[in-house]
């Protein structure tokens, strides 16, 4: 199922790279519909980490918004990618949205220099609401004071200066800490990715599991009957042997009188 996910996804950032920019549904057609999730970049963002996040979640019905420190198109690090930012953080409010999205590259390490964004990202944090950061994404994290005392991960290359910051780091794809989510690198980004739709749609996630465990059950009652079934036909021809035995066993016997 990752190797579905991925070759898609990957093979589209290719097709399209170069193209002047990558249009994400405008804000004001998707405030009203059910999920809403807000991806936070600035010039030299991760292409694969803000993009297939993206796609994976609209697979899903879940629809995000592009946001950062103002309106305008911004450039990956990585490729010729683009993204349009759709509204700058004061121009939105935290309600609007379901969960923070914070790709990593060299983006985090502008978007933490940004009081506006920083503080933006604490109140975020404080709804309760899911705040996933994968690779430098945690760097926003750190700045904005929220990491303190929690389990997290992220690229390598930051986990002293998480430590530092009184993490409890985990070299895992992704953790999860109260309404924390952190992932390492691009090959986490499957599990990253189903995880933040997972807590917005946890109902739909139960219900997966609730069938499967169905599933498993009536597996189960089957296996159960038919080896009751089996155990009833042994002993059935078990029975039919032995009288079969007796009878010639008696059988003999009458002869030799």
């Amino acid at each position: 199922m990752r190797k579905l996910f991925f070759i898609p996804i990957i093979g589209l950032v290719m097709m399209f790279s170069g193209c002047p920019v990558e249009e994400v549904e405008e804000p004001e057609k998707v405030w009203k519909k059910k999920a809403k999730v807000a991806v936070l970049v600035t010039d030299g963002f991760h292409d694969g980490e803000a993009f297939m996040p993206i796609g994976y979640l609209a697979n899903k019905g879940i629809h995000s918004v592009v946001i950062g420190p103002e309106k305008g198109i911004v450039k990956a690090y990585n490729s010729d990618f683009k993204i349009k930012i759709h509204k700058a953080v004061e121009d939105v409010s935290v309600d609007y949205f379901d969960a923070l999205i914070i790709p990593g590259g060299k983006a985090p390490s502008k978007l933490r220099e940004d009081e506006a964004v920083v503080e933006w990202v604490r109140e975020f944090y404080k709804t309760g609401k899911t705040v996933a950061a994968i690779c430098h994404g945690p760097q926003v994290l750190i700045t904005a004071g929220v990491l303190e005392g929690k389990k997290a991960t992220g690229f390598g290359g930051i986990k002293e200066e998480l430590e530092e910051a009184g993490v409890v780091y985990k070299d895992k794809s992704v953790v999860i800490d109260e309404n924390i989510i952190t992932s390492r690198t691009p090959p986490d980004l499957y599990d990253f990715s189903r995880a933040i739709a997972k807590s917005i749609m946890p109902e739909k996630y139960e219900k997966k599991k609730i069938e499967k465990k169905d599933e498993v059950e009536k597996k189960e009652r089957v296996e159960k009957k038919e080896k009751v079934e089996k155990k009833k036909e042994v002993e059935k021809k078990e029975k039919i042997e032995k009288k079969e035995e007796a009878e010639k066993k008696e059988e003999a016997e009458k002869k030799e009188m």
